[in-house]
């Protein structure tokens, strides 16, 4: 629980960071660590570790079924699927990193604004985050990708206008929850800028909660690419999406089923890993949260 001193700073105690207690506990972390770091490791290396070219043809051994040569079979033009599952790690977590990481900064600082302003702006804000929240994915993505084109670029975008107002509301009530305290009061009282109150009390105050917010929001901006390419919205091919590889995967799972598979799987694997990590994440920044407590 975060408290104050004597000179009013605040000093998060329950909410010192452990790396050892973000692994310790049951099996789900490890595992989840694991997943992770095998994600990364895809996105980082994916060119060395495939065994194939993900864009290299082979129309004489179209659907094919898995063998020691395609472990996961090929696709519809005679691509490697589990070359392209591979090297399609490295679209699916530079999205999740760069929508994610944008997404936290634009909504801290819009929340703070919020939480910290006068209640005009305060309601104008709100009013946008709802707006902005409450819009179908679909119908906005169909709006910008018709004005600016499918590419990885304007799904990003898209994804970052989707996402960011979970992170501003967040800070918003954070925010808002904290100025009223009595040592806010005081400080404000003695003169002390809004810049240090934000600086110094505010944002260790809510840091916490934003990074568990924000590890378990990585997969779902995954996913969330996953769908727009499924429905021919993403980035574009010949690029090893998940998403198209579940799309094609659907249209040819009469001829196989491993497309569908290369492009699921690793969805699962990293949703999977994303949400055992930021639960270990959740109970290293507050031990109060322990499972069994």
């Amino acid at each position: 629980m975060p408290v104050s001193d004597i000179s009013g700073t605040v000093v998060v105690t329950a909410g010192r960071f452990s790396p050892r207690r973000l692994l310790a506990g049951d099996w789900t972390r490890p595992v989840g660590g694991l997943l992770v770091l095998a994600l990364i490791i895809c996105a980082i290396g994916g060119d060395a570790l495939a065994p194939y070219s993900p864009f290299k043809m082979a129309l004489g051994i179209r659907f094919s079924n898995p063998s020691w040569a395609h472990w996961l079979g090929t696709d519809q033009l005679g691509r490697d699927i589990l070359s392209r599952m591979i090297v399609g790690a490295r679209f699916a977590l530079f999205l999740g990193l760069s929508a994610t990481g944008i997404s936290v900064i634009g909504g801290v600082l819009l929340g703070l604004i919020a939480g910290f302003g006068p209640r005009w702006l305060d309601a104008m804000l709100l009013v946008i985050f709802d707006t902005t929240y409450s819009f179908p994915v679909v119908m906005l993505a169909l709006a910008v990708i018709t004005l600016l084109g499918p590419d990885l670029g304007t799904v990003l975008l898209i994804i970052v206008i989707v996402t960011i107002p979970r992170y501003a509301r967040l800070i918003r009530t954070s925010t808002q929850s904290i100025r009223v305290a009595e040592f806010i009061v005081a400080e404000r009282s003695l003169g002390a800028r809004p810049a240090r109150i934000l600086l110094r009390h505010v944002l260790p105050n809510v840091i916490g909660p934003l990074l568990i917010l924000a590890s378990m929001d990585i997969p779902g901006v995954i996913t969330l690419e996953a769908g727009l390419s499924f429905l021919g919205l993403g980035v574009p091919p010949p690029a090893p999406s998940w998403g198209r590889m579940l799309s094609e995967g659907y249209n040819y799972i009469r001829d196989t089923p491993w497309i569908v598979v290369g492009g699921s799987l690793p969805l699962i694997l990293t949703t999977l890993g994303f949400t055992f990590l930021g639960e270990g994440l959740r109970d290293a920044l507050d031990p109060r949260l322990r499972r069994g407590r």
